[in-house]
This record gives C-alpha cells, sequence and structure tokens, in this order.
C-alpha cells in the first residue's frame, strides 16, 4: 500500500498527517521506537483509523518521521570523508553521530533497525555505512585508527550510547561528549595496543 503524498491530500487530512508525524518525532525522540502506534494516535488527537491509513505500518512512520535526521546523517558522514585527515574525519562522524543520538534517541534506534519494506531508508543507511566503512579505511590506512576496528563496532557504539540516561536533554548531550572522547581515545592506534576480543555480528532489530 502506497501512502499518499501529501500534496495530494485534502487540506484536513494533510493537517492530520503532519500532526501525526510532528507528534511521533518528539515522541520517538524522547522514547525511542517502543511506542504504541495507538499511543501515537491518541497524542496526535487522531482516530487509529486515521493514523494507519496514512502510515498503515510502524515501519513506514519511522521512516517518513527520520526522513531530514538521515539527510543530516548522510550530510555528517560526508563531511567526515571529505576532511583531508581521515582520522579527525573519522573522529568528527562518532562525535556527531553520538551527540545526535543523544539528542534524538528515536533516530537511532530507526538507523539500528530491519525495516523489510522500507527500501529507501535501508538503501540510505547502508550508503551512510558504506562511506563510514571507506574513512575507517582510510585511517587505518595513515596508521591513525587501530587496525581490527569493524563496521560493527559503529553499531556496537551506538547502541552502547544510546543506553545514557541523564536527567535532562543538556546531560544527555554532556554525557555523549565525554563517551564519545573515551571511545576515540580507545580507537586510536597505539604500537602497543593489544588486540580486541573477536567482532561479534549484530543483527538489526526488527520494528513492528
Amino acid at each position: 500500500m502506497t501512502n499518499p503524498l501529501p500534496h495530494s491530500l485534502r487540506s484536513d487530512a494533510r493537517d492530520n498527517r503532519e500532526r501525526i508525524l510532528a507528534v511521533a518525532r518528539t515522541t520517538f525522540a524522547e522514547q525511542g521506537l517502543d511506542v504504541a502506534m495507538r499511543e501515537i494516535a491518541r497524542r496526535a488527537e487522531v482516530g487509529p483509523a486515521t493514523l494507519y491509513r496514512h502510515f498503515p505500518t510502524k515501519e513506514a512512520l519511522v521512516t517518513e518521521a527520520f526522513r531530514e535526521q538521515m539527510t543530516a546523517c548522510t550530510a555528517i558522514v560526508d563531511e567526515g570523508l571529505a576532511d583531508p585527515d581521515p582520522w579527525r574525519g573519522f573522529c568528527l562522524v562518532i562525535e556527531a553521530v553520538c551527540e545526535m543520538q543523544a539528542q534524538d534517541r528515536g533516530f537511532t534506534a530507526a538507523f539500528v533497525s530491519a525495516f523489510p519494506h522500507a527500501i529507501d531508508f535501508a538503501a540510505d543507511r547502508e550508503q551512510a555505512l558504506g562511506k563510514v566503512a571507506e574513512l575507517a579505511r582510510r585511517a587505518k590506512a595513515g596508521g591513525k585508527l587501530r587496525p581490527d576496528f569493524v563496521l560493527d563496532d559503529l553499531i556496537m557504539v551506538l547502541m552502547a550510547n544510546g543506553g545514557i540516561r541523564t536527567t535532562s536533554p543538556a546531560a544527555a548531550v554532556a554525557a555523549s561528549r565525554r563517551f564519545a572522547a573515551l571511545l576515540i581515545q580507545g580507537l586510536r592506534a597505539e604500537p602497543a595496543a593489544p588486540p580486541l576480543p573477536p567482532p561479534v555480528r549484530l543483527p538489526p532489530a526488527v520494528v513492528t
């Protein structure tokens, strides 16, 4: 089922759709993706039927709600990749993505989740991860990033950073910045750095 384009909707339907998206963005940012669709409908002051008419599945709602954040995430990775110093670019990506996550729990939960039918979202994610992999390769070649870093370590970083709980959004950002700084120190290549345990493949969580 294809969602109707916003410009093709009646004004009242368009207003409902925008209100649903605004509520979903706020709620997912605060609580992650576990919020029930009926709760989104209640907060948006629409009936469940109206919600499902616009967004038949939660993955459809999540994909649309985080479209702008995915664009911003891709821009961050592109900025890191464009830096002539690959290690500096890699650090920029780690710091910026961790801070983005601290400000919006929902986006990172979406990024590491599986959306079997959200082809565009999955393609954008794979493209971003591919660019991070290229940036990591360059940083390794320059001798700055430890050679045993693998892309799944980034997913593990996002999962760990997402577990930070604080009393305010500002505290969450501050804690995330410290976490990123500690992480970067651990990822820096050092002659005497002991090897890491074997990497673990972390499958995405399926959102229903």
